[in-house]
């Protein structure tokens, strides 16, 4: 009889809807029979029943998703090679079933999804890497978050095994992955950051990563806003911290509209200043003002004394201002506890004070009252530096310092 089996196997799943009880449990007691026998048979023709267990794993009846997803399960421990070319139709199966409604099928479909993931095909012997990504692509638009994660997973586990056929069809896929850093679900955003590090392992695709992401930011202004830090902090932990804002530096370099340039400048300056991700970075750039490492990333006080200086070049507008205010508020954050405590070696951070007088010179006087607290702070720990230097011979008076 399972010789037969694939004529009739539609026609006995097609009974488990049937408006008659008896005809249901008599058509689920035939299927049982049935796959008893499969189990038992040495010899079983998978492949073409497959496909009708595929279609029934849709089924908007939930008994027969169920009987069709058990079937799967025991199909894939059972068929072994002869699966092997229906792995992408059993896996467009299996990921919506993960998200089912009732759980006893959610069970069992994850358990086929982690067995199905487990065995380790190869392209020779009939494993359609493409197939399988364009499954796992498709399921990444499903409403439902275990969905999109396991398709991630699979995405994640080709990259691994496959790495050149997966990248071979990067551009089919690409467009896709980047949508999903606008998912809901940190959990999917975490995972697609892992998909991308995965990709971006060599220098081009690590360059088109990171100008897909500009782009993506420039396009999605909520993107930037929410998902941002996570998004940078997540990929300089994957793909380390000096090269990425090295490669966003670049990117930015050449990014012909200033006002977006400006707002992305801002954006990755709070993130290196306030998150824990990018401590290493900091601390790069605090060793670069005493030792050769970093000093091509960041230049010294002086430098930033000239740019204060060209800023009288630039139209001071309430937004400039705006600006101008939180840079101050944000020079007495914890962060730059180091910054102020070098305001008490006036000379030895001659340009450090130039720098910071010229800031407050550039505010009007309304918004001096402001930034009093910080202006108090650091004129007080210069005098009294001068006076403790002034008892020790060394510098005497403030304005000469500023000269």
């Amino acid at each position: 009889m399972l010789g037969f089996l694939p004529d009739f196997l539609d026609g006995l799943f097609n009974m488990l809807s049937d408006s008659s009880l008896e005809i249901r449990q008599q058509a689920d007691s035939a299927l049982s029979e049935f796959l008893q026998e499969i189990k038992n048979s040495p010899s079983v023709d998978y492949g073409c029943m497959a496909e009708i267990l595929v279609q029934r794993a849709s089924s908007p009846d939930e008994f027969t998703r169920w009987t069709a997803i058990t079937w799967i399960n025991e199909f894939v421990k059972l068929g072994g090679d002869q699966l092997v070319p229906y792995y992408a139709d059993i896996l467009g199966a299996i990921l919506p079933c993960i998200a089912d409604k009732e759980e006893k099928i959610r069970v069992v479909a994850r358990e086929t999804n982690d067995e199905l993931l487990a065995i380790k095909a190869d392209p020779a012997e009939g494993f359609d890497v493409g197939a399988i990504l364009s499954i796992a692509k498709r399921q990444l638009s499903s409403e439902y978050e275990a969905t999109r994660i396991e398709s991630l997973h699979w995405i994640s586990a080709l990259l691994n095994r496959h790495r050149q056929e997966v990248l071979s069809s990067l551009n089919d896929i690409c467009d896709t992955l980047l949508k999903v850093l606008s998912d809901p679900s940190d959990e999917v955003v975490l995972l697609v950051l892992e998909v991308h590090a995965c990709i971006a392992k060599d220098q081009h695709n690590f360059s088109q990563l990171l100008l897909f992401l500009v782009h993506k930011f420039r396009t999605d202004d909520a993107l930037l806003e929410k998902g941002g830090a996570l998004i940078i902090c997540r990929l300089c932990v994957l793909l380390d911290a000096e090269r990425v804002y090295r490669e966003l530096s670049t990117i930015l370099e050449r990014e012909a509209d200033l006002d977006y340039a400006s707002i992305l400048v801002q954006a990755l300056n709070l993130i290196l200043l306030t998150s824990s991700e990018l401590a290493g970075l900091r601390d790069l750039l605090k060793r670069s003002l005493f030792n050769a490492a970093g000093k091509d990333f960041f230049h010294s006080y002086q430098h930033t004394s000239s740019v204060i200086q060209s800023l009288t070049e630039e139209d001071i507008n309430v937004r400039f201002l705006v600006q101008l205010d939180k840079l101050i508020h944000l020079l007495e954050t914890p962060i730059f506890a180091y910054l102020r405590l070098q305001l008490l070696e006036p000379g030895r951070y001659t340009w450090l004070l130039k720098a910071l007088y010229g800031l407050l010179m550039l505010l009007p006087q309304a918004c001096l009252v402001n930034a009093n607290s910080f202006y108090m702070f650091s004129s007080k720990r210069i005098e009294d530096s001068q006076q403790e230097d002034k008892g020790k011979g060394g510098l005497t008076m403030l304005p000469e310092t500023l000269k």
